[in-house]
């Protein structure tokens, strides 16, 4: 369930009330008159099925309530209620599965920022696949990868897409292009840093390792792989039971594809330079694309449930 406060001009208390009262999967509403003092009005309280929220706070927008007045949202972890209960039966669809469009624009639109954190947790993430791949190690690997942020900015072209808002699209592109410019850029000077004290070397490059090479010889497989990832990803990004584990899943070569392609860079190794790049970008488009499809999926489902009411 979810709980939404509402602050209402007044002469618009009326029609918010009715649009709650005729929305499949509300109950608990409760309407305090004058309470709100900044901005000034009146404060509606309700409990709305997850499954049902979208829809709401969709028409809510439409009367332009979060231009006069205030839309806040809440998940409820513990509703012990019979109305709650029947809400969620009468709503359509599972709560688990519902998508929440403008919670999901929001957090995108946070995490596709080019900041300074941002750039830090790429660079750092960056720089520790450097090593992974250096030392041929797995776990390493797989650390960067659960450090890596450029999720953020992948999900965030996706949704633009779907929700047709340019804007987003260009900020996310951007942020995550220079985002990995940057992170390689400061990759290759570490590598740099690290070979003057001689903890990298050339014959770390060239050499074999069996656990790492796959990251510069992309075929058709390291697509298929990131659509699966992005897949994954994105549901547990829109579902409510959503999982800990988005970075490990959705940075599968990502991030040590720059980190190769920045190691090698510094070692006049084009060849793996190349088909470290050709990795990273096969990865970022398999992952926008499936993502993007989900959503799109996941959109055509939810209206052809309420189709159904």
């Amino acid at each position: 369930m979810l709980h939404l406060r509402l602050i209402t001009p007044p002469d618009k208390t009326d029609d918010v009330v009715r649009l709650i009262e005729k929305t499949v999967g509300t109950t608990h509403l409760a309407v305090v008159p004058g309470a709100a003092r900044n901005p000034a009005g009146d404060v509606v309280m309700c409990d709305v099925a997850r499954e049902a929220g979208d829809e709401l706070i969709g028409g809510l927008r439409e009367l332009e309530l979060d231009k006069c007045g205030s839309i806040a949202v809440e998940n409820i972890d513990l509703s012990l209620s019979l109305r709650a209960d029947k809400a969620e039966d009468e709503a359509p669809g599972e709560g688990a599965d519902a998508v929440l469009w403008e919670q999901l624009a929001d957090a995108t639109h946070e995490e596709s920022t080019l900041s300074v954190t941002y750039v830090a947790f790429l660079a750092v993430a960056t720089m520790l696949a450097a090593c992974g791949v250096m030392l041929d190690n797995a776990i390493l690997i797989v650390g960067a990868m659960a450090v890596g942020p450029e999720f953020g900015p992948l999900a965030g072209i996706s949704t633009a897409l779907v929700q047709r808002a340019p804007v987003l699209v260009w900020r996310s592109l951007w942020a995550l292009l220079a985002g990995f410019a940057l992170a390689m850029v400061a990759t290759a000077g570490f590598s740099w840093l690290m070979d003057t004290f001689g903890l990298f070397s050339r014959s770390m490059v060239e050499g074999d390792r069996p656990n790492t090479a796959f990251i510069w010889q992309p075929d058709w497989m390291s697509f298929v792989v990131a659509f699966l990832a992005g897949i994954a990803g994105t549901l547990s990004l829109t579902s409510a039971k959503s999982g800990a584990l988005i970075g490990v899943a959705i940075s599968v070569t990502t991030v040590p594809a720059a980190a190769n392609a920045a190691v090698a860079f510094s070692y006049k190794d084009y060849a793996q330079t190349w088909g470290s790049t050709g990795q990273l970008l096969a990865n970022l488009g398999g992952i926008v694309l499936s993502g993007t499809l989900t959503l799109l999926a996941q959109k055509l489902f939810w209206a052809r449930k309420r189709n159904k009411i």
